[in-house]
């Protein structure tokens, strides 16, 4: 019988891997509503769940306060096991997958990079490879890469890393987006100098947040605090509205009521290919060098044109 935190006497099975996570990240943040925010939940269902799990083990995790929460001495004990546990379960679905796929090849892909030629010529290379291709998230490339949902991401650097080989390709200016109402439409470029104290758009990754907001500035400044976009589509929802601008990748014109200014005195974007380091098939290093002779710098200004023929316009960035 389950009484407050007394639990179900040990029924193992019932450890939701999905609760186990809300509270590893709880306790990362150390904070309800910081946490829910990562997690894309709304506070008060965050809170139903790390009571659930609580009453699955049996014990209290957290002491809740006006403060924050902390974690309590059996929190402490279960944050380590708790953080290996999603590690092997990671692990064994990683495995698991890459045992059955052996013969496969799924190609990622982010925003709306160019990724139909390199596909297509993989095909006609590797007939006898079952070739897929899957969109990811800037922030998904190194899970899906390590859990093996993804072989190979074409994809914008800064991105969360790993034990990953990152082959460089090209360099995209990267380019202001603003409404078509904006002070600095009618520009034909702009400085950093021009825009240095409106907020730009926020993102979850602090890294991808560092390089599209330019955080610190040059001078050691502070970006102004902006709104937190988590998909491409809040971005342009939240740059349209007038509630903040963006750094994009270049050329952008995603929507009429939009426009992208190239930004002069800043550093590139560099797009690579990310592969998995402990992955050497043949078919590997086939994909990379082809990568290299369809889209790298040296590639022929009409190959990459027309690779991005039918790509979506949306530039994700997210």
């Amino acid at each position: 019988m389950r009484d407050g935190y007394h639990g179900y006497g040990g029924r193992v099975a019932d450890l939701d891997l999905r609760l186990v996570r809300y509270f590893t990240v709880l306790a990362e943040h150390g904070n309800f509503h910081r946490a829910a925010d990562a997690l894309h939940l709304a506070q008060p269902s965050l809170s139903r769940q790390i009571q659930r799990l609580e009453v699955v083990l049996g014990v209290r995790l957290l002491e809740r306060s006006r403060q924050g929460s902390n974690l309590t001495e059996a929190g402490r004990v279960f944050l380590p096991q708790a953080q290996e546990l999603l590690r092997t379960a990671r692990q064994a679905a990683a495995t698991t997958r890459a045992a059955v796929r052996a013969g496969d090849l799924t190609i990622g892909w982010t925003g709306d990079l160019p990724v139909t030629g390199l596909v297509r010529e993989l095909r006609e290379r590797h007939a006898a490879i079952g070739v897929r291709t899957r969109h990811l998230t800037a922030g998904e490339v190194q899970p899906a890469l390590a859990e093996h949902h993804a072989d190979a991401v074409l994809t914008r650097e800064p991105f969360p890393g790993g034990e990953l080989t990152v082959t460089p390709l090209f360099d995209e200016p990267r380019m202001l987006l603003m409404p078509v109402t904006h002070r600095l439409a009618g520009r034909r470029t702009v400085t950093l100098d021009d825009f240095a104290r409106e907020p730009l758009v926020r993102y979850d990754d602090p890294v991808y947040d560092a390089f599209w907001r330019i955080d610190p500035r040059p001078d050691g400044g502070r970006a102004p605090g902006g709104p937190l976009a988590t998909t491409a589509w809040d971005k342009l929802e939240l740059v349209a509205g007038g509630q903040a601008l963006a750094l994009t990748p270049a050329p952008a014109t995603p929507r009429p009521d939009l426009v992208a200014i190239p930004v002069e005195g800043i550093p590139p974007c560099r797009v690579v290919l990310a592969t998995r380091a402990t992955d050497h098939r043949p078919v590997i290093s086939h994909l990379r060098a082809l990568a290299v002779e369809l889209l790298g710098q040296a590639a022929a200004p009409g190959s990459l044109i027309n690779a991005r023929q039918g790509e979506p316009t949306a530039r994700a960035g997210i």
